[in-house]
């Protein structure tokens, strides 16, 4: 395996490239966890690993139903997770992220009382189907006498979350709720520790591969010895593959990757550009950059890969019934790859459902 084959085997086996995901449920499952941490774009990139026709507001109803959560799991950032399947991944990896939340815990207070304590507070409020915003629990958490603002109270919300009690509920216009999950997920799937190790491991390198361990131990917040007993569960699952120096992990049944899209519109955190640490530029091998000054004020940087490379920035401006598309080209994209961003553009259209202006800057 050459450097240059695992942007197109990644595209593939994320479902970027080749037949895509049956729905967005199937796409959450496939990936294990989707970081969600910029909320209308993180729709999107479920839309765009799943069959053509999915729309942002049927992405919602899956949210709104419960079937697809968005939490704090894996990483201390938001994620989508089946609520089917949030339990066993919260038990195989809130451990680590409290590890890596030590910091903050420590000087917001939060102790394992004090934390357990406030998190029975938020359970009380939420029992019987409310959806209380964040704000609205700090209110109920206040009126115990658990004082919490700002950053100390994303970190109370936090442990409730990392304790597989709370996650995001039905969203109230724009803003988010929290609910209980066991009132949201009436079957949930258990696994045991050893089992729970071995199926995210093997989730993310059949998903994400080829990988390294440095990269699953980013995404997971795993240690390396976890992750060393979690491939040697998979056993003849996975294979490896030494490229550059570095041994990469994958599916071992992966077919021969289809040619990468000519054009994909991703979002800034989509699984393809965040999901890796130790090589993460295999999707921008000639490390482009974008230029001086652009992106500094008002919306975040994505990308657009132009055959699974970094070929153009964009951003995304919202208006009451209209989104602009802004694009800064790095590349002088070929008469293929400008209509397949063209393609690109007008599917993201119709998963808005709203009119999108394209300029170029």
């Amino acid at each position: 395996m050459e450097a240059s084959e695992i942007g197109p085997r990644r595209l593939h086996q994320q479902r970027l490239a080749g037949p895509p995901c049956a729905d967005p449920v199937a796409a959450v499952r496939r990936l294990g966890c989707v970081q969600a941490q910029e909320y209308a774009v993180a729709k999107w990139s479920l839309a765009q690993r799943s069959a053509p026709g999915v729309t942002d507001a049927a992405v919602q109803r899956l949210l709104d139903d419960g079937v697809i959560l968005r939490t704090h799991i894996l990483r201390p950032t938001w994620h989508f997770v089946l609520g089917e399947e949030l339990g066993w991944i919260q038990a195989v990896t809130a451990h680590r992220v409290h590890v890596f939340n030590g910091y903050y815990n420590r000087m917001h207070g939060l102790d394992e009382s004090t934390a357990s304590a406030a998190t029975k507070v938020i359970g009380s409020a939420l029992r019987g189907g409310n959806h209380l915003t964040r704000k609205e629990l700090e209110a109920a958490l206040a009126a115990a006498g658990f004082p919490a603002t700002g950053n100390k109270l994303a970190y109370v919300v936090m442990f409730a979350e990392l304790a597989g009690l709370i996650a995001n509920g039905v969203r109230r216009g724009k803003q988010h709720t929290y609910a209980l999950v066991s009132e949201r997920v009436p079957a949930p799937v258990s696994l045991g520790p050893a089992e729970g190790l071995a199926e995210l491991t093997r989730r993310y390198f059949t998903s994400h591969g080829p990988a390294t361990i440095k990269d699953f131990a980013w995404w997971s917040s795993l240690t390396v010895a976890e992750i060393k007993r979690g491939i040697a569960a998979c056993g003849a699952a996975l294979s490896s593959e030494v490229v550059d120096g570095r041994t990469l992990w994958f599916a071992a049944d992966a077919p021969p990757p289809p040619p990468p899209p000519a054009a994909a519109l991703l979002q800034g955190y989509d699984e393809y550009v965040v999901a890796y640490s130790d090589t993460k530029c295999a999707y921008n091998l000639a490390g482009t950059v974008p230029p001086p000054g652009q992106y500094t004020e008002n919306g975040m940087l994505h990308t657009i890969a132009f055959d699974g490379q970094v070929g153009a920035f964009w951003r995304r401006k919202t208006g009451p019934k209209t989104i602009t598309v802004e694009i800064d080209l790095l590349i002088d994209p070929t008469t293929a790859q400008r209509r397949a961003l063209t393609a690109e553009i007008d599917r993201y259209e119709a998963f808005a459902e709203l009119p999108v202006t394209v300029s170029f800057v």
